[in-house]
């Protein structure tokens, strides 16, 4: 008898296998085997009125290979199918020689913006002959990150639309995602332009589009890889390039296209105290910079016929600040995670982006979405009408052959279930 799948384990279970394979450390793991909800004072600092705490399971993608190294990837999320499409994606990526990343830089983009000028041209001029003062300025208004490193590198000044002149500040943030420093930065410009200008200050903050922290993960992939019991591996490879590209002309496919991509990243995105809300506005936007809403990964056949896969998303990704320093189970997931540096996490969550997409249009190209979704709704349609742990097994396997599966049908069965056993 083989021995059960780590999915196939119980929680325990998989707890003490992953301590055992020094994945976690025991106490890590009596903590996520006795995890308690935040104490109020936590969960009150955190929030505006605060009056309760909202549970998400967090789930492993094992062994994914990044650069050569191998990671357990943490995901926090509540549709069934994604974790198990993660590891999918993993396990044939595994047998490929696994996924490359690179960060070609890590900065954010603070926008200061006036209006009420009265002459816009030499309010822009005076900007490009004063730079070393606005420089001293940032410097002042956040001495911190200047010590570790970072700070404003860069003011780049346009006057748009004939009414605003803007200064676009491009920030090294250095390990932080870096909302409060950026915006701390911008306001001391904004005040230093208006003083010396005059106008309106309209507004100095961050911008989410963040494509100064664009991160890129491929794949090269053995078709013979994506083979399934129907369709043999090369032309799974055709179908998802020709799938991709319909996603590039077609904008409601392209739409879901990255929905399914942002699966994978916003649960990383989770379960590491991530800004899930700023890494979809950047990703999205992104997908749309050219004017023309487009698919975040490309799919494309080698003359020798192998797939290869790429996607280019922005990824601001703190590895201190915001919840990361609060939330013990967060702390847990870096742990388990292993990663150093925010460079490092960027190029983790962007491989299991493109895993995930991967998956989904293997899937979509062969089978279905379906097929692969069927045990694990059943399995919650099942958890939904109120079946035991001893009834859950049993009644998924009657739910996922029935005609319909619906609540109407899962309590039908479990009522039939719970007579017979009487």
């Amino acid at each position: 008898m083989t021995d059960p799948k780590f999915y196939q384990l119980t929680r325990t279970e998989r707890l003490a296998w992953l301590v055992a394979h020094e994945q976690l450390s025991a106490e890590d793991a009596a903590f996520l085997a006795q995890q308690q909800p935040l104490s109020d004072e936590i969960a009150g600092s955190m929030i505006e009125n605060q009056i309760g705490q909202y549970q998400l399971p967090i789930g492993v993608v094992q062994d994914v290979v990044v650069n050569g190294q191998t990671y357990q990837v943490p995901m926090v999320v509540e549709e069934p199918s994604v974790i198990a499409a993660a590891n999918n994606a993993a396990k044939m990526v595994r047998l490929n020689g696994g996924f490359q990343t690179h960060q070609q830089q890590r900065t954010m983009l603070g926008e200061v913006v006036l209006t009420d000028l009265p002459d816009l041209k030499v309010a822009q001029n005076w900007v490009l002959a004063n730079q070393d003062l606005l420089m001293q300025i940032a410097q002042a208004a956040h001495p911190s990150i200047v010590k570790r490193g970072g700070g404003l590198l860069a003011i780049k000044v346009t006057v748009v639309d004939q009414t605003f002149l803007k200064l676009a500040l491009t920030i090294d943030t250095q390990e932080a995602m870096g909302a409060n420093i950026v915006n701390t930065i911008c306001e001391a410009i904004a005040r230093e332009v208006q003083n010396d200008l005059g106008g309106t200050i309209l507004l100095s903050v961050l911008t989410n589009a963040a494509f100064g922290a664009v991160t890129v993960a491929t794949v090269t992939l053995d078709p013979a890889t994506l083979a399934t019991k129907q369709l043999a591996g090369n032309v799974v490879a055709q179908r998802i390039v020709q799938a991709t590209r319909f996603a590039q002309v077609d904008l409601p496919r392209a739409a879901t296209h990255n929905k399914g991509i942002m699966n994978g990243v916003d649960a990383v995105v989770l379960a590491t105290g991530n800004d899930w809300r700023a890494i979809e506005a950047g990703a999205h936007s992104y997908a749309a910079q050219s004017g023309q809403y487009q698919p975040l990964t490309s799919w494309q056949l080698e003359a020798d016929g192998r797939l290869v896969g790429r996607i280019e998303i922005p990824l601001p990704i703190g590895m201190v600040g915001g919840s990361i320093g609060i939330l013990p189970a967060v702390q847990v997931a870096h742990r388990l995670l292993k990663v150093t540096n925010a460079c490092e996490l960027a190029g983790v969550i962007a491989a299991i982006g493109l895993g995930q997409n991967l998956a989904a249009l293997r899937a979509l190209v062969s089978d279905g979405i379906q097929k692969g979704h069927m045990a694990l709704q059943a399995k919650s349609l099942a958890i939904a009408v109120g079946a035991t742990e001893t009834e859950i097994e049993p009644l998924v396997a009657q739910l996922v052959q029935a005609k319909h599966l619906n609540t109407a049908t899962a309590t039908a069965f479990l009522a039939q279930l719970r007579h017979n056993n009487e």
